[in-house]
């Protein structure tokens, strides 16, 4: 049977057991007398709950597609996503080759649409470029689930998996007020990535949001381009510019590999420094606590596993165990942690190889 039909009886069929459940609840008082036969352990399932959901179920074809692994992070997107559906005997991942190009990511999404897959993971190169064909899969009837790089239509997905690009820049913030514990004259500096790019502007606005809330800002700023290169070169600008620093936020720990080493290049030591994403060499910096590393935030490279988990529970007709709602929900943003010593070894399992 195709994967659209079950969608249909399923819905029917959820639809006849809410409509009991309303005839039930109508029938009932608000003191029902206990049932000796009832189960009223914490085990039992409540109404409305979700349990189970991972054992096997109908079969998922999954169609996924990413842009190229040239970062840190983007690698860890694709393994995230590839070692999430590896756990489920119920999926089969069709992955296509990582691009950087929009019109090939089209071309792979017109594959997909064609091979009759039921549910596409598709982080997007261009969000606006690839809305369009992304419609079309969904039109198709096809589970689209849209991750990191929003289209230009939210209609274009059934949900959206984001990180939280403005809450990087308010934990970044708040965290170096707290450190500095409202040190009205700190010269704080910030390395952004990419300044053309949204995820960088929503970066530095949350940033300076947050600073402005203890009454600092932000002294110096350079951008660089989310590559050691780039990162190297700008902070040695920066450094030149500013011969006194108490606290420097970069925005990305790949380029942070460049950062760090203009830094240790300068001599340079009176301020400490916050990463961006969450790598491992940064959390292991930052555990060993032999340099001016001493946090990061998170931009969890989770998003494509958590997209791949939702693409199957969508298409099996299944909620989130832990929401009462018995749909899985429209967007899903996850947080911007802040990650130290004192919490590192909580956060290492999903930190990213630089």
């Amino acid at each position: 049977m195709s994967a659209a039909p079950l969608r249909r009886r399923w819905l029917a069929i959820a639809g006849t057991a809410a409509a009991l459940t309303l005839v039930v609840s109508g029938c009932t008082s608000n003191t029902p007398e206990e049932d000796p036969s009832e189960d009223t352990s914490s085990a039992a399932v409540q109404p409305g709950a979700s349990s189970g959901n991972d054992e096997p179920g109908d079969k998922v074809v999954i169609g996924f597609s990413a842009p190229a692994a040239d970062h840190g992070w983007m690698g860890a997107i694709t393994k995230g996503a590839v070692a999430e559906a590896g756990k489920y005997s119920d999926v089969e991942l069709k992955q296509a080759e990582g691009t950087n190009d929009p019109n090939v990511q089209i071309s792979q999404i017109e594959q997909f649409i064609n091979d009759g897959v039921d549910a596409i993971v598709l982080l997007p190169f261009d969000g606006a470029a690839l809305t369009e064909v992304a419609t079309k899969a969904m039109n198709a009837g096809i589970v689209v689930v849209n991750v990191d790089r929003e289209f230009s239509d939210p209609n274009a997905a059934r949900t959206t998996v984001l990180g939280d690009n403005y809450g990087m820049g308010v934990s970044a913030g708040a965290y170096i007020c707290e450190q500095l514990k409202g040190k009205s004259d700190a010269k704080v500096a910030e390395i952004a990535g990419i300044d053309s790019l949204p995820l960088t502007q929503d970066r530095s606005k949350g940033f300076a949001d947050a600073l402005g809330t203890c009454g600092l800002k932000v002294s110096n700023r350079v951008a660089a381009d989310f590559t050691p290169q780039g990162g190297n070169s700008a902070t040695a600008s920066l450094l030149q510019a500013a011969p006194k620093l108490d606290a420097i936020w970069n925005h990305d720990d790949d380029q942070g590999v460049g950062v760090l080493a203009a830094i240790e290049e300068a001599g340079r030591d009176e301020f400490f420094m916050v990463g961006g994403a969450g790598s491992k060499n940064v959390m292991d910096a930052i555990k060993a606590d032999n340099t001016v590393l001493k946090a990061t935030v998170i931009y969890p490279s989770t998003q494509a596993a958590d997209g791949i988990k939702l693409a199957r529970l969508l298409v099996q007709g299944k909620s989130m165990s832990d929401l009462v709602e018995v749909e899985v929900p429209r967007k899903v943003q996850l947080y911007a942690p802040v990650v130290t010593k004192t919490n590192v070894d909580k956060y290492l399992p999903t930190a990213f190889e630089s």
